[in-house]
């Protein structure tokens, strides 16, 4: 039997007039591809919100912070601590975990710490069983750490389901670090795009009758097109990180699910972009991942009637079709697509009538019924 190793997912979707995801100037991010710039959406910015979907999904969030010494700070004025007091305690959360962390002379971390939000307060009870021995340490020149370095090292290298996916890097602290499981590509148009500029007024509703001029003038960028999304699951690399199959398979369902459905909230609230995929392509592997991105090197053009939408959709059926008969299909465990197309896309596998419907045989594809024999 062939062993699923990878999941791949692929994606289409249509944004209209937006900006998603801005560079430093407030521009759509941009990419050369095919010897032409397409709109691009960083995966950073399109990664943070799958995660937070993932979150909260599962409901066990985590969080990327320089502030750990301020929230155990807030947790411990919360329980009646004096605020000098708390804010030593968060302090010396940083103190005893070694000498790789540092607290800034703002009161944050040196470094971006990745944990559970569980393991702040697990952070502040520990403040309170030491409460005595930060008391004598608070207010001196150079306090010395009293809290167990151990402990604290435990609690900071703390584990969830987004941290086992997305891993964690901090050189600061070996023990904490986490090899993650997911590869997450730039977003970028199947197309050629070029940017709007939006001119824009806002009228002072104060101003007196006899003025006329406005408020506040502005112009902001954008931009529209079809995307392509792809992302991959080590799922070897997830089951080494739990070591636990129905775990591994419930995350493995909640990043799919919210892969499909989040979207960067960059400018939403003037744009309502708020779509849909027209296409999810979902393949299970036995050998290594393998983006489809080439499908759109040569940049979809329009001709005739119609817009790039289903013009992409097609190109990525061909695209797929051709690379497999190219690359073989040995080690395709299973694949499917879902597609608001009312036909099946020859090279995607089988059509499942659903979004819900592909990933659920695609995990179960990944996570086969082991056998009682």
């Amino acid at each position: 039997m062939t062993t699923a190793r990878f999941i791949d997912i692929h994606v289409l979707q249509t944004l209209p007039y937006s900006n998603i995801n801005r560079d430093d100037l407030g521009s759509p991010k941009s990419v050369v591809y095919g010897g032409v710039s397409r709109t691009r959406v960083s995966s950073q910015s399109w990664k943070r919100a799958v995660r937070f979907d993932v979150e909260n999904a599962l409901g066990d969030p985590a969080a990327r912070t320089r502030r750990i010494p301020e929230q155990v700070a807030n947790r411990l004025t919360d329980r009646g601590w004096p605020s000098e007091l708390a804010t030593a305690a968060g302090q010396q959360v940083v103190l005893s975990a070694g000498k790789g962390l540092k607290v800034e002379s703002d009161g944050v971390t040196s470094v971006l710490l990745y944990l559970p939000t569980s393991a702040l307060d697990e952070l502040a009870d520990l403040a309170v069983e030491h409460r005595d021995q930060i008391q004598e340490q608070a207010g001196k020149k150079k306090p010395v750490p009293v809290l167990p370095a151990a402990r604290i090292a435990e609690l900071l290298s703390r584990r969830n389901g987004v941290i086992n996916l997305f891993g964690r890097m901090l050189a600061e602290l070996p023990s904490a670090e986490v090899d993650g499981a997911v590869q997450f590509a730039h977003a970028f148009t199947t197309h050629s795009t070029s940017t709007e500029v939006d001119f824009f007024t806002a009228v002072d509703d104060l101003n007196p009758g006899e003025m006329r001029g406005s408020g506040h003038m502005n112009s902001a960028e954008f931009s529209s097109g079809v995307f392509y999304r792809y992302a991959s699951i080590n799922l070897t690399g997830l089951m080494n990180n739990l070591d636990d199959r129905t775990a591994a398979a419930e995350l493995t369902s909640a990043f799919l699910t919210a892969f499909i459905s989040a979207l960067p909230s960059g400018k939403q609230n003037s744009t309502a972009a708020s779509t849909v995929p027209d296409l999810a392509y979902i393949a299970v592997r036995a050998d290594r991942p393998i983006s489809l991105a080439p499908a759109f090197e040569i940049p979809i053009k329009l001709t005739g009637e119609g817009g790039y939408a289903a013009r992409s959709r097609d190109a990525l059926a061909s695209y797929a079709q051709r690379l497999h008969a190219l690359w073989g299909q040995d080690s395709l465990v299973r694949h499917g697509h879902a597609t608001i197309d009312p036909k099946e896309l020859a090279g995607l596998g089988d059509k499942d009538s659903s979004y819900g419907s592909l990933i659920q045989h695609a995990v179960m594809a990944a996570y086969p019924a082991e056998s009682s024999a």
